[in-house]
């Protein structure tokens, strides 16, 4: 096929790009260096470039067929994490304590690779794409409401996007309709009790006592409170409090993730951490104030688009390696863009044990099988080439 054969002589070009990247990795929000590169990239492919879309460090490309038809948008993310690169290889980031350990780099590359492999068929392209490069993936408020606010998907029919994804060999891709990924909240509770010495706890009311208890009180909520068909997590991350062995704590802090996959069962969860932190403190004479950030909705594939990806996936990784994938509860910001409009997001399988490829994501010696892009690359391309219905 002839797009197989020009996508596979550019995947050098792309392990280049991605390499690069990996080298110079810049935290959310911070991509000015990443962002500039992309755009020099893709003017150099005669696109139509925005940059600092959204009011941060985004970048728009566009490219306008040969042919009328409708506009398909392709997104990657691309923003490192605050982690200690601990990989020995040639390409390890030189950036102290900042490193891709999600693949962000891949997908950035990635996209760059299918530019330039429709701009080398422009004059087929039936319709208008655009790539979108998204900053801030990793932390909330993420920069995809950004980029949507700015217009990029104004206009647009569909927009997929592709996660390499090492927990998922190499060689295969993976997805499914409906809730896919989970929405993300995080809470912060303070207890506020009254600190005194710890032979005289009469005198006092313990923060960390009354914190231990909201502790065991918050694990009631997923087991005796949500639909047990519902998939959902609490998980307390951290509990602070107190100073001496001698001294009874003033005050704590708890603090913790909820994952849900439907509006219904986040909004019962959030009434119910608060309603059992105000109660459980003042059950021990404690007092308690909520701070509850709303993260990510969750993300919800279209089904139409995800049964495109099961026709077109086959033919690029073999039946076999194409499977429907169970929900997962970490989160993306590409939930924004298919809150708008139809879409697809696809798992490509990027793990290799030979090549030490099998750390998680977000792991110091987080690492993927560069062949993954090259799959992704395909996956893209034969989604916007049905999509557009290419003959």
């Amino acid at each position: 096929m002839r797009e197989e054969a020009l996508l596979t002589a550019l995947h050098p070009q792309m392990v280049q790009w991605r390499r690069y990247l990996h080298r110079h990795p810049e935290l959310s929000y911070q991509e000015e260096n990443t962002s500039r590169f992309v755009a020099d990239k893709l003017r150099g492919l005669g696109l139509e470039v925005s940059v600092r879309v959204g009011g941060g460090h985004g970048v728009l490309g566009i490219l306008k067929g040969g042919k009328p038809g409708k506009t398909v948008a392709l997104r990657a993310d691309m923003d490192a994490l605050p982690i200690q690169d601990e990989k020995s290889c040639e390409y390890s980031s030189e950036v102290p304590g900042v490193m891709h350990a999600c693949g962000h780099d891949g997908h950035t590359a990635t996209l760059l690779g299918v530019a330039s492999y429709f701009c080398k068929r422009q004059h087929e392209v039936e319709g208008e794409i655009r790539f979108i490069f998204q900053p801030a993936e990793e932390v909330c408020p993420g920069g995809a409401r950004g980029m949507i606010e700015a217009g990029v998907l104004e206009g647009a029919d569909v927009i997929y996007g592709v996660h390499l994804w090492t927990p998922f060999a190499a060689g295969g891709a993976a997805s499914a309709p409906g809730p896919l990924m989970a929405a993300a909240d995080e809470f912060f509770i303070d207890i506020q009790g009254k600190g005194g010495h710890g032979g005289m706890p009469h005198a006092t009311v313990d923060a960390v006592v009354a914190g231990a208890a909201l502790v065991m009180q918050l694990q009631s909520i997923v087991s005796r409170t949500v639909d047990p068909l519902k998939p959902a997590v609490v998980t307390i991350g951290t509990i602070q409090g107190g100073s001496a062995q001698n001294v009874i704590a003033e005050s704590c802090r708890i603090t913790g993730t909820v994952r849900t996959f439907d509006e219904e069962t986040r909004e019962l969860i959030r009434g119910r951490i608060e309603e059992i932190s105000h109660a459980t403190a003042q059950a021990y004479g404690a007092a308690a104030k909520i701070q509850y950030m709303m993260g990510y909705p969750p993300l919800v594939n279209d089904d139409g688009e995800t049964e495109r990806f099961f026709r077109e996936a086959p033919g690029i990784f073999g039946a076999d390696q194409v499977i429907r994938c169970d929900k997962i509860m970490p989160a993306e910001d590409f939930s924004y863009y298919l809150q708008k409009i139809p879409g697809c997001f696809m798992f490509v399988g990027a793990g290799n044990e030979s090549l030490q490829a099998v750390y998680p994501h977000h792991h110091p010696r987080f690492d993927f099988d560069e062949s993954a892009m090259l799959g992704a690359a395909k996956l893209l391309v034969a989604m916007t080439q049905s999509y557009q219905g290419w003959e």
